[in-house]
């Protein structure tokens, strides 16, 4: 077993993280390998190894999530994580962070709204306030581009029609989707919610532009006004 020897350099090679992604590929190993591999090294004095370092981390911040919604701060006051292994930690989860938000690309055609989820989820579940975007579309749905309207609790003030549709005229859109979070990590949408929807299509409806859906964001899963027929 590993926890026999005092370094990773020290297990069998089939054992070591790095050695097992090389061998049998990254989707084999355990959050915790693969913050090893991130943190490349333990504390030599203390005999204690990236991998202990990597568990430490996980059960603290209650995993990965946890862990990218950490401050830098928060990251360096854990035992044995300096301000190089918290680079290295920030680096590598806001690589993975943009990867997620190329899922839905410019010129590129919407085919559903776990699309449109998939696409925001990684910005948008550890927010704490709520961050609302419109998506704007050309008239065979390929997307333009997304503009941020508002970040706070959604009232009818915040989410203002002008500002919705002042980009959709700009760029001359011929849909748009609405995307917003709910930080408590419950997507269902608020009576707020509703209403502001309700208004925005109507504008929509008025300028000649398709509203397609409205899509709420929570923790792992989301709302689709349009999936639930009440668009």
């Amino acid at each position: 077993m590993p926890g026999r020897y005092r370094t990773i350099k020290d297990w069998p090679e089939e054992d070591r993280p790095r050695e097992k992604l090389l061998d049998k590929g990254a989707e084999v190993l355990t959050d915790a390998e693969l913050l090893a591999i991130i943190l490349r090294t333990g504390n030599a004095s203390t005999g204690e190894t990236a991998l202990d370092h990597a568990r430490v981390l996980l059960t603290q911040f209650g995993g990965l999530k946890g862990i990218d919604g950490a401050s830098i701060r928060e990251l360096g006051a854990v035992k044995g994580i300096g301000p190089a292994k918290t680079a290295q930690l920030k680096a590598g989860l806001e690589i993975g962070r943009r990867m997620g938000q190329e899922s839905w690309k410019v010129g590129e055609s919407l085919r559903s709204s776990e699309d449109v989820f998939r696409h925001f989820r990684e910005r948008l579940e550890k927010e704490k306030r709520e961050i609302f975007y419109v998506v704007l579309l050309t008239n065979k749905n390929r997307k333009i581009r997304e503009v941020k309207v508002s970040e706070g609790s959604l009232t009818a003030s915040l989410v203002h029609p002008r500002e919705v549709y002042n980009p959709v005229i700009r760029e001359s859109a011929a849909a748009v989707i609405f995307v917003h979070n709910h930080p408590s990590g419950d997507p269902a949408p608020s009576p707020e919610d509703l209403e502001i929807t309700r208004r925005l299509k109507e504008v929509g409806e008025v300028m000649g532009v398709r509203v397609l859906d409205h899509v709420v964001v929570g923790h792992d899963r989301y709302f689709s006004f349009s999936d639930r027929g009440i668009l």
